[in-house]
């Protein structure tokens, strides 16, 4: 079994596993987990996506201006967000949820960049292949 999938396997456990639990025990976590878990799948993307951005900027097609455009988007863009999510939304929370939002948060992220990181290997593999 290859290491992705034994990693997307884990996590899709652990997170199915944290949120049932949540619903079973009846706890009041459970909204956050599940909004939480969405945000984590969302960052996810998000990573997949400025990576392969990051990479077509790598070539000698794009002009600096590009380059600096880009960058200057994501960082306008991706620093507002990154305070806002601390100060707004982290720190305002009740501690109690905290640390399982966060561990949600995380499992999203590995989810997600593993599954779509594997579909897109065999989408490559197989446009290569024809």
């Amino acid at each position: 079994m290859k290491k992705s999938n034994t990693i997307m396997m884990i996590t899709f456990l652990i997170a199915v596993g944290m949120i049932a639990k949540a619903f079973i025990l009846n706890e009041d976590v459970k909204v956050f987990l599940l909004i939480f878990f969405a945000v984590g799948t969302g960052l996810g993307l998000l990573r997949l996506f400025v990576n392969s951005s990051i990479k077509k900027m790598k070539g000698k097609g794009k002009g600096w201006k590009t380059k600096v455009l880009f960058f200057s988007v994501l960082l306008g863009l991706g620093l507002p967000f990154q305070s806002w999510f601390r100060n707004d939304v982290l720190l305002s929370m009740n501690p109690s949820y905290l640390t399982s939002s966060l561990i949600i948060m995380v499992v999203g992220v590995l989810f997600m960049t593993t599954f779509f990181g594997d579909i897109t290997k065999k989408i490559n593999v197989q446009s290569v292949s024809e």
